[in-house]
């Protein structure tokens, strides 16, 4: 007689946990919108192959005709078809289930036997067909927020028969991923294991754009590392890496047309991004689903470009009173009324702009933190009125936008240039939002497009005290920045990441399918605009971050984000899902990165997780 079957939705799933010896049944992430599984334990074949089609379409362009195993290495990848996206994806997943060396110790009762038995009788799982209903749409490797269908279907039966099926070949990424997860390492031999068959699990996205801002200008990252955080993101079903390239305090990309920018701008020789080494990460992300684009800030972040081109900032470098100008120094910003100016941004964005292009649907022009003295002391305008400011940004954006658009990109800007200094934006324009859940609204009610990335929540360098030191005071007394915090403290962690939701500023209701009732009454936000909310973004800026620190300070928080943006977090009937459940699935992914290289931080300590969780009293 088979064991009984386990089904588990996003409401019913909160239901019945723990709180002692919870089992690994749930331990997927971010979680399925269903998932159902029994207690059949299946063994992985050593030579797990795959056989991969495409409906309508009679084989792969291989010699294999589209079966890739241990007997049948994949072809050099040369081309970006959806075959070879796939088979790269199968080829990593093949390393994953056979290579993770996952044992769950930690999330069962001290020196218990949790596992099956390694001796007897064995059903294999030999062989994964997968399935991928119609053939991709031209933009699928770049794809604009919600053009690529990422949903898909993975079923397991007891007889070890594995069937993936998806529209798209991001789909079959996403269910890869997915199927990596239900194994683990038996601690007698190298054998691998999956414990709950049968299953069944039908899954997709709740928001359409799911990133990490990242900002690899403070702080080198060479482009290994920012490939290590791509398979991250990538793992934990991001589709974004928003890379904050430039800033004050350097400038780490190679533009062959002015050399002279990164051979100045960037710390040492060596430490900025070449473009073949530039183009070599977006295609990594690009084979990965996680599309990679590009942030330029401006005006303000601009003062590294002094460096090179002392006429083309004002206000560089003030000391000691560099906070008058600047949010941190080094101060300095783009001269707003000069003709050099835009001679510098046309020769930036004829180098820069096509080499983007064919990796990314998007491209960041900046516009935050405009700080109004600066231009007191730009000799092009001699003013820092905002009325006289104001017209100066536009003609800035609208000049940077055009270029934009005209390589085949959509542009995005941070919330300032719409909501403080009411520039006229394209419809096209996406407006990434970070000072407010009140910015969301705002935005949505004039009508654009909003990427959400509220610093009270979603910022992962808070916390961590400033990192500006204090001045010296008179005699040794008291420093009146002490305790000496950053502008955004408490850190955030976990439990309130996961808390926060893009949908937050509309009161808006899962119950509610026809989002009559998704308004904000202050903004006046218009009823079924939820879908101008693309997603959103965690932020880590780098101010005290670099390679050695940056996987404990991200992970697994920004994974609390990844599980929001993919599932939400709450159930189908509106109520928030339980940190308590949350945290059993949170625990043993985290285990699972560290095995694959992630430097995770920890979610709970080992005591907790053998006794099913440490819950506060009541």
């Amino acid at each position: 007689m088979s064991p009984p079957s386990f089904i588990f939705t996003l409401t019913t799933i909160v239901s019945f946990i723990f709180l002692l010896h919870a089992p690994l049944t749930l331990a997927l992430w971010p979680l399925p919108v269903a998932y159902e599984h029994g207690e059949n334990v299946l063994w992985v074949a050593p030579d797990l192959a795959f056989q991969y089609s495409i409906k309508n379409q009679s084989t792969a362009p291989t010699s294999n005709n589209g079966t890739y195993g241990a007997s049948n290495p994949l072809p050099t990848l040369n081309t970006t078809t959806s075959y070879l996206l796939v088979q790269a994806a199968i080829q990593r997943a093949q390393g994953r289930i056979l290579n993770d060396s996952f044992v769950p110790w930690k999330f069962h009762p001290r020196n218990s036997n949790f596992e099956p038995a390694s001796n007897g009788t064995k059903t294999y799982i030999k062989n994964v067909t997968i399935q991928q209903n119609e053939t991709d749409a031209a933009s699928v490797l770049k794809p604009l927020a919600g053009e690529v269908n990422e949903s898909y279907t993975l079923l397991i039966t007891t007889q070890g028969a594995v069937e993936i099926t998806a529209v798209s070949s991001i789909g079959i990424l996403r269910a890869l991923d997915t199927f990596t997860q239900l194994f683990y390492q038996h601690s007698v031999g190298s054998e691998v294991y999956c414990p709950y068959a049968p299953v069944s699990i039908s899954d997709a996205p709740k928001f359409a754009h799911r990133g990490l801002n990242m900002d690899v200008a403070r702080n080198y990252y060479p482009p290994s590392f920012i490939m290590h955080t791509i398979d991250a993101l990538a793992w934990n079903k991001f589709n974004r890496l928003h890379l904050h390239v430039t800033d004050a305090q350097s400038w780490p990309l190679d533009i062959p047309a002015m050399p002279d920018l990164s051979a100045r701008g960037a710390y040492r020789k060596g430490l900025s991004y070449t473009p073949a080494q530039l183009a070599e990460i977006q295609e990594y992300g690009m084979y990965r689903g996680v599309e990679v684009y590009i942030e330029i800030d401006m005006p303000g972040h601009t003062s590294v470009i002094a460096l090179t081109y002392p006429e083309l900032i004002t206000a560089y470098n003030i000391q000691p009173n560099w906070s008058t100008y600047a949010n941190e120094p080094p101060s300095g910003s783009l001269k707003l009324n000069s003709s050099a100016v835009y001679d510098f941004l046309h020769k930036l964005w004829e180098d820069l702009l096509p080499r983007v292009a064919p990796y990314s649907a998007y491209f960041h022009t900046g516009g935050d933190e405009v700080n109004v003295n600066a231009y007191s002391l730009d000799d092009t305008v001699n003013s820092n009125q905002s009325a006289i400011l104001q017209p100066l940004l536009q003609k800035l954006v609208d000049f940077n936008h055009d270029y934009t658009r005209a390589a085949g990109m959509t542009p995005i800007v941070w919330e300032e240039m719409l909501l403080e200094w009411n520039l006229t934006l394209g419809s096209d324009v996406i407006v990434q939002t970070w000072l407010s859940d009140e910015s969301v609204a705002k935005t949505v009610a004039k009508g654009h497009k909003v990427i959400a990335s509220n610093y009270n929540y979603w910022y992962l360098d808070c916390g961590h005290g400033s990192w500006v030191d204090p001045p010296p005071t008179p005699d040794g007394t008291p420093s009146p920045y002490y305790p000496y915090n950053d502008y955004c403290t408490p850190l955030k962690n976990w439990h309130l990441i996961y808390t926060h939701s893009p949908f937050a500023a509309l009161n808006f209701s899962p119950t509610n399918t026809s989002n009559t009732t998704a308004t904000s009454p202050t903004y006046n936000v218009p009823p079924n605009s939820t879908s101008l909310i693309l997603g959103g973004e965690v932020s880590i800026w780098s101010e005290l971050t670099d390679p050695v620190n940056f996987d404990a300070v991200v992970w697994p928080r920004a994974a609390a984000a990844a599980e929001v943006l993919w599932s939400g977090n709450t159930d189908e009937t509106g109520k928030n899902r339980s940190l308590v459940e949350v945290s059993a699935r949170l625990g043993p992914w985290r285990e699972r990165m560290v095995q694959r290289g992630v430097a995770a931080g920890l979610v709970q300590m080992v005591w907790c997780e053998q006794e099913g969780g440490c819950v506060a009293d009541g």
